[in-house]
């Protein structure tokens, strides 16, 4: 036992300071501390620096960018097609050029887990490996920590002088083996008077002292893959986990290194910003007049609006940016909205895992600096973003978002009342100098309702009721007139029907520009007469 005792320390020498210092020590029962996992290290003398693994810089803006914005095409008509029809659940769903970047990707994925590159804080880069002058030194300084249990075996290492010299040679060719600097000499000579030390002292180390050393034995084992979870998501332990690894392949052209760099990032950015923590922070309601999500587009996608026109409002602009502590306040809040609504999307298999942002009233400095940066931005960049004017913002609002999903004030017909978002609204263009009619057909006594819009009005507008009895009255609804911009710009009517017929809504469009009309009705069954 003591024999084994002598070599094994010797041979986790050339490189660990730290451990080695400790098993040769404490360690009461050699033969476990000889299985520390070391040996790598040991085989290679100048192992290379594991930190360069941990030394990309946090980029915050391009993982911010990358995730909540729009989806890529080349095309602005189809702005969210590619994200949709290339979003797997499993890798096997993906093209081949795809699905090879993808599992490359997730190969170096698990290797960092298996080695909590993901947890572990970047470790501090050495100018040189340590040499053995550094770990003699190490432990001769350790050694003076048995000098007072040397006093009562000093007999005892007398009696059995001809066994410890016997010791000393085989672990001096063991040391001899494993040093190879030129101060070998000295590193055998100090190396050998610990090992001798620890071997006669051994006996008297306190039981007390076991536990530690165990402990510290069994920490050096190796640890099972760590977990990582980002939006809420298991990395690589849930299949939903493809989706999001799709989305960093291609913000980086399928490049697996490039996204599995930008992932590190990321995940590392969130740790330090402390995301986790920030889900439970409560702040105000002022800002939700700013931000705040509402309805869908016509592909599913939940739209997210950010009303910056609102901070044209001094006190609420005081509140969001009068100091430091403030403006990080809103930006905190920012981030926090951001991640709920992301935790809210479907990353399964035809789910909806994306976010489309609308700006409204933006600074005319953003048009103007989007305008300079455009030619230095790819053309999938540069796909993500809608430009519009006010003259123009309803009609491209329209072209994404179908009227009953749109705000009133934007366009549509989407607010409180008796309507809602699941209730169709049906779109006609009206030609300049031209009149149009609308016609609902009733077959049986009920109390109908309707919502109309004619997008900047400026047009007549009238509604009647046409019985299909020919004895039978006209009854007018509506008065035909001209309604003005200015005007409410939703009307809604309704009519009890006592019998078959129609309502005909009449749009007399005198203008030289087309308009666009919105409308939908529905009925409710009449109890009564």
């Amino acid at each position: 036992m003591s024999h084994h005792h002598d070599s094994s320390p010797n041979q986790t020498t050339p490189h660990v300071e730290e451990q080695l210092v400790v098993t040769d020590v404490n360690v009461p029962q050699p033969q476990k501390t000889a299985t520390i996992p070391l040996e790598p290290e040991e085989q290679d003398p100048h192992p290379e620096p594991q930190n360069n693994k941990n030394n990309n810089p946090v980029v915050e803006t391009v993982t911010l960018q990358t995730h909540f914005s729009k989806p890529d095409t080349d095309s602005v008509n189809h702005t969210f097609k590619q994200e949709q029809t290339t979003k797997p659940s499993q890798s096997d769903d993906l093209p081949q050029n795809e699905n090879k970047p993808l599992q490359e990707l997730k190969n170096l994925i698990q290797q960092a887990l298996n080695n909590h590159e993901f947890s572990s804080p970047p470790p501090i880069k050495e100018d040189k490996p340590p040499t053995t002058t550094t770990i003699a030194a190490a432990l001769e300084n350790a050694a003076p920590a048995e000098e007072p249990a040397q006093p009562k075996v000093e007999e005892e290492v007398a009696t059995k002088k001809e066994e410890q010299k016997e010791q000393e040679e085989e672990v001096k060719e063991t040391v001899q083996v494993a040093s190879v600097d030129d101060d070998g000499a000295k590193t055998v000579e100090a190396i050998e008077e610990s090992v001798v030390n620890v071997v006669v002292s051994s006996s008297s180390v306190p039981a007390e002292q076991e536990q530690p050393v165990a402990e510290k034995v069994e920490a050096s084992l190796p640890l099972p893959p760590e977990e990582v979870n980002i939006y809420g998501i298991p990395l690589l332990a849930d299949e939903r986990s493809d989706v999001i690894l799709t989305k960093f392949l291609r913000a980086r052209d399928f490049k697996a290194k490039e996204a599995f760099t930008m992932i590190k990032n990321t995940i590392n950015w969130r740790k330090e910003f402390g995301i986790e923590e920030l889900m439970d922070e409560k702040f105000g309601d002022e800002f939700e007049k700013v931000v705040y999500m509402h309805g869908f587009d016509k592909e599913g996608h939940p739209v997210c609006y950010n009303i910056y026109g609102e901070f044209q409002n001094k006190e609420l602009y005081k509140k969001c940016f009068s100091d430091e502590e403030k403006r990080q306040n809103f930006l905190r809040w920012r981030i926090q909205f951001l991640e709920k609504s992301i935790r809210n999307l479907d990353f399964n298999n035809d789910g909806i895992c994306t976010i489309v942002q609308v700006f409204i009233n933006v600074p005319w400095w953003y048009l103007a600096v989007n305008r300079m940066l455009s030619p230095f931005l790819t053309q999938r960049t540069k796909s993500k973003f809608v430009f519009a004017g006010p003259s123009k913002s309803t009609e491209t609002l329209l072209s994404y978002i179908a009227p009953e999903q749109l705000s009133v004030k934007y366009g549509g017909l989407s607010k409180d009342g008796e309507f809602g978002n699941s209730d169709a609204v049906t779109e006609i263009t009206i030609k300049p100098a031209s009149k149009h009619t609308v016609e609902f057909p009733v077959t049986e006594k009920c109390l109908l309702s309707w919502e109309v819009r004619v997008i900047g009005w400026e047009v007549s507008y009238g509604a009647e009721f046409v019985p299909s009895n020919e004895e039978s009255y006209t009854v007018i609804v509506q008065k035909a007139r001209k309604v003005a911009s200015s005007e409410e710009p939703v009307l809604c009517n309704s009519f009890k029907i006592g019998e078959p017929g129609k309502v005909v809504l009449t749009i007399d469009n005198t203008s030289s520009r087309k308009k666009k009309l919105l409308y939908r009705l529905k009925t409710k069954s009449s109890l009564s007469d």
